[in-house]
């Protein structure tokens, strides 16, 4: 079976974005992108949220083709296009959206099928709410978190109104020179 993987930069006091959804504070580098890049490439389904989604489908389809594109825009571009897209929106239709599926009723059922497919991985890719969501319905199967070296204070966290304990087994860390650290964990079912 398929598992979802919640990819997430987040700060060391747990936040996810700023009060108003701030990124400007993580930190990413070539040695991140070429690291992530290569686990990302593995990966034949990209799970968002709709705001997230929309972000993204505003940047990537064509980010490759500038002039000035990076080794990152390009490649990320690539593999974005190819990706079969899931999106968690009650507002969006998926008509005439390129490899993308819109789930917008029955999540546990949906998500679950889409989790008895052959592939690889599904990465959630940032998505607070549609992660908050997936947390509360127990379907996130690991955390690939990046750690960055910031105390927010305040702001949307990764982790609200948890009912239960969560265990996780650490898989793998990794120290970047920028300072991030990279957890990989799994849910212990």
């Amino acid at each position: 079976m398929r598992k979802i993987i919640s990819f997430m930069h987040i700060s060391l006091d747990g936040f996810v974005a700023g009060p108003n959804g701030e990124m400007n504070w993580i930190k990413v580098d070539e040695e991140i992108f070429d690291y992530v890049g290569k686990r990302i490439s593995e990966g034949d389904t990209a799970l968002y949220g709709r705001v997230t989604y929309q972000m993204m489908e505003d940047y990537w389809p064509t980010a490759g083709d500038a002039p000035t594109a990076s080794k990152h825009d390009i490649e990320h571009s690539k593999w974005y296009k190819k990706v079969q897209k899931v999106v968690l929106s009650k507002t969006l239709k998926d008509e005439d959206l390129a490899n993308t599926k819109i789930i917008n009723d029955r999540l546990v059922d949906k998500i679950n099928e889409i989790k008895q497919e052959e592939g690889s991985d599904i990465l959630l890719f940032g998505s607070p709410t549609a992660t908050h969501s997936l947390i509360q319905l127990n379907l996130i199967d690991g955390y690939w978190l990046f750690v960055n070296p910031i105390i927010l204070g305040r702001g949307i966290p990764l982790f609200v109104d948890i009912k239960d304990k969560i265990k996780l087994n650490l898989l793998t860390t990794r120290q970047f020179t920028s300072g991030v650290t990279e957890l990989n964990y799994t849910v212990d079912r």
